[in-house]
């Protein structure tokens, strides 16, 4: 039993599922789930700028972030675009992707700090990857912290970001 190839003319798309993780709860829980929807938090109407080279992606974060509370006011697919947006919009936050493609997203991390000084710590880090398998680069970059694109919510962001006083 081989694994079905897409015809020529069909590409294949990958699907991504956010969930919100509820303390005590579990992932994929429907009244969990369901809360997160009806009941956004109050960030302050934190204003968000996501960097990621996966556009469906980046459909789907937009889309689960903003009914979350916060206000995604740009995307980004590389580094030049993501410095050209945060210097333009000045956002409260950037998610930056690790894996841009053949791009850094610690690389993007460093340049958005060292470009936009009112960003400061305000950079946060997400990926597929397992936070585990690049701790040390996490730690060695200007980010605030990192968050698995399986639970990245509006919720995580604003409570790493208030963890670390900002």
């Amino acid at each position: 039993m081989g694994q079905q190839q897409p015809r020529q003319d069909e590409s294949p798309v990958q699907s991504f599922r956010l969930v919100e993780v509820q303390p005590g709860g579990a992932a994929g829980n429907a009244e969990n789930q369901a809360g997160a929807d009806r009941a956004p938090i109050d960030t302050r109407a934190r204003r968000c700028l996501i960097v990621d080279d996966n556009e469906l992606f980046l459909a789907v974060a937009q889309d689960h972030l903003a009914r979350g509370g916060l206000k995604i006011v740009g995307t980004a697919t590389s580094q030049a675009q993501a410095l050209r947006q945060a210097k333009a919009l000045r956002p409260d936050v950037v998610l930056v992707d690790i894996g841009l493609g053949r791009e850094s997203g610690f690389e993007v991390a460093r340049r958005l700090v060292e470009s936009v000084p009112d960003l400061g710590s305000s950079v946060v880090l997400t990926s597929t990857r397992a936070e585990d398998d690049v701790v040390d680069l996490i730690a060695a970059s200007p980010a605030v912290g990192f968050i698995s694109k399986d639970l990245l919510s509006a919720r995580a962001i604003e409570g790493l970001l208030n963890a670390n006083g900002f």
